[in-house]
């Protein structure tokens, strides 16, 4: 199996369990719980900051001094409705408790106590492409919203017979404001789930080139390279994304031999 495609660990509790360590590479940590109604899950923060994404059903969450409430309102994330998610600093904790069948994703990159506990609102959806490139984005903690010190998170749903994070893009240089470097972890859903997605990651010397064939729930790393994705025919495809670097900016460059789809009418 690819290095780069991680399964989910079990059908339920903690499902995916990535740290920079894991990943070896330096900022981006992705974890997912799937739960059932009165599970109770607390993480501490240490020094990392995180966001929370009530990726379906619903659950109550609260850091060590804000409460929240209840979360969520898909019960299945195909219903494409906007995301509920909250911010947790570094130094803090977080507490949650399913009130339905959820799956919730905690994605994590350094913390520097910048920016206070807070439910991330106004997540408004985008459309992004064109033809089969067309997809639907909800950018939940993009660059233009001052809510984090390193973290990037988005989610994309791609229509069944589209391509996503298309044309081939990279974002593996530190170079600002040409490119950014950012680490990308996809955490994938099929639907119908017995589906599969396709990811290539891969360079332009050729160093690192791998075609994953992705399941429901599997997460794929992106350390480096150019990373499209595409949805067989009856099959949509649900990502979320979370990046991370030294700049919290999201500057990319297209492959130079695909960059012309860009730029058409």
């Amino acid at each position: 199996m690819s290095f780069l495609k991680r399964a989910p660990r079990g059908q339920s509790g903690l499902i995916h369990d990535i740290d920079p360590v894991d990943a070896q590479w330096t900022y981006v940590g992705f974890r997912a719980y799937r739960l059932q109604a009165g599970d109770s899950i607390t993480e501490q923060t240490g020094d990392r900051e995180v966001i929370l994404v009530l990726i379906e059903g619903l659950a109550t969450v609260r850091s060590r001094d804000r409460q929240f409430g209840e979360l969520g309102e898909r019960m299945s994330v195909f219903e494409a409705l906007s995301p509920h998610a909250v911010y947790i600093p570094n130094d803090n904790a977080w507490f949650a408790t399913a009130t339905t069948q959820c799956t919730i994703a905690i994605c994590s990159a350094p913390g520097f106590g910048n920016h206070p506990a807070a439910r991330i609102d106004n997540i408004k959806a985008e459309d992004r492409g064109q033809g089969t490139n067309l997809r639907h984005i909800f950018p939940i903690a993009m660059e233009d919203r001052d809510i984090a010190d390193s973290l990037l998170v988005t989610e994309v749903f791609t229509p069944a017979g589209h391509w996503s994070s298309y044309p081939p893009h990279r974002h593996d240089e530190d170079d600002f404001p040409r490119m950014t470097y950012l680490e990308e972890t996809y955490y994938h859903r099929l639907n119908p789930a017995c589906g599969f997605g396709i990811q290539r990651v891969f360079t332009e010397d050729g160093s690192l080139d791998e075609t994953i064939a992705v399941n429901d729930h599997d997460v794929v790393l992106v350390p480096r390279g150019h990373h499209p994705c595409a949805a067989p025919h009856g099959y949509e495809l649900y990502y979320l994304n979370v990046m991370a670097g030294p700049l919290r900016k999201w500057r990319f460059q297209n492959h130079p031999d695909h960059d012309w789809i860009s730029r058409q009418a």
